[in-house]
């Protein structure tokens, strides 16, 4: 990519992992270009010069309930997000996840504004309420996939879209001694990984479950060598996650952005199923794939559902090869069950650990960030 001229870029971002993504595509482009953000996002995207309008966690909200219940105060965060991106003349509106809150924004400046519509990350179609495909077509210049899989979805439907892959796929453990030294832990005890998400309307749901199961298997004899490592996205998180504890189960730690740490000495994981689940897979830290939300969110989206398995490793692996407890079936009894697949997925794991990273690799930043540039006929 040659030098280019200024680009005004309008960004909105409400995850930890959709800022890194962001990240890695804006940094690309300020290779060859003057930028000026504006926006919304994480830490990532504010040190490459993004003054969040907001704390970008205002839109962690999941679901089809919780968004109805907020839907004011959302339609009132995009207005304002609207007028700022049209008041600063943006070339390029960059939507991060957030599927049903950017859609709106895409359509709004298709209607009233001459930029460029990108969506990093795409909305899970292929899964469900395939209908959204239209105002894809409509509002979207370009989807950024991590899925080779999305991008030949989006290929079939005449959709311009381009695979960036997915940063795990670089991903390696980090060493073990090092962790330790970081941690103050030691090689004696074994550990087990419990990941309960990154928003707070996950852990609501996750905790309680996870909590029993920490319970149970500190008191049986198998158990009672373990800790349990608990990575938190922030402080918030972390704070909310130690709401749910008490006194008498000792053996648990929790650390901000310790995901990667904790699962590269962990023999295996207890996670929420979402991004954290194959991060644990391809880490060699095989996953006990969780999910559960309120009886009328998962009553809806169970009817939509396309496809039989919620987890990424195994959506990757097109088979249910790692333990999935979902809704009802997220109970005690079950994953006492799970426990017995563990040795098979941990004698297992670095050969599925490779061929998911293989799975993984896309065009990279680079050629995904020239592919957006190109949308306004820049080289």
């Amino acid at each position: 990519m040659s030098q280019s001229k200024s680009l005004n870029i309008g960004i909105v971002c409400g995850e930890h992992s959709g800022d890194m993504l962001g990240a890695g595509i804006i940094d690309e482009i300020k290779k060859n270009s003057n930028i000026k953000l504006f926006g919304v996002g994480g830490p990532k995207l504010e040190q490459l010069g993004l003054k969040s309008n907001f704390d970008f966690s205002e839109l962690q909200i999941m679901g089809l309930i919780d968004p109805l219940l907020n839907i004011k105060k959302l339609k009132n965060l995009r207005d304002d997000l609207i007028k700022l991106f049209i008041k600063n003349d943006i070339d390029f509106f960059i939507g991060i996840d957030s599927p049903d809150f950017n859609i709106g924004i895409h359509k709004a400046l298709k209607k009233k504004h001459n930029c460029k519509n990108i969506q990093i990350v795409s909305p899970s179609v292929w899964v469900w309420r395939q209908n959204r495909i239209k105002p894809i077509k409509a509002f979207i210049d370009l989807t950024v996939c991590l899925f080779d899989f999305e991008d030949s979805y989006y290929k079939k439907m005449q959709h311009n879209s381009i695979h960036l892959g997915h940063p795990f796929s670089d991903i390696s453990k980090i060493d073990k001694k090092e962790v330790f030294n970081k941690y103050d832990l030691s090689d004696n005890n074994k550990f087990i990984s419990i990941l309960p998400g990154s928003r707070i309307s996950e852990i609501k749901f996750m905790m309680p479950i996870f909590l029993q199961f920490m319970n149970y298997y500190s008191s049986i004899e198998e158990g009672r060598d373990y800790i349990y490592l608990i990575p938190a996205a922030d402080q918030k998180i972390a704070k909310y996650i130690k709401s749910f504890l008490h006194s008498s189960l000792k053996q648990i730690i929790i650390k901000e952005k310790a995901t990667q740490d904790f699962l590269s000495i962990s023999e295996f994981s207890i996670a929420t199923s979402g991004t954290a689940t194959l991060e644990s897979a391809v880490l060699c830290c095989p996953p006990i794939i969780c999910y559960k939300t309120n009886f009328l969110n998962y009553s809806i989206i169970s009817r939509m559902m396309k496809i039989k398995n919620i987890g990424l490793p195994n959506i990757l692996l097109n088979k249910n090869y790692y333990p999935e407890l979902v809704q009802r079936d997220c109970k005690l009894s079950n994953l006492k069950s799970a426990l017995e697949r563990v040795p098979k997925l941990i004698a297992e794991r670095n050969k599925n650990s490779e061929l998911m990273k293989n799975i993984l690799k896309g065009q990279g930043f680079s050629k995904t960030a020239e592919k957006i540039i190109s949308l306004k006929g820049y080289q």
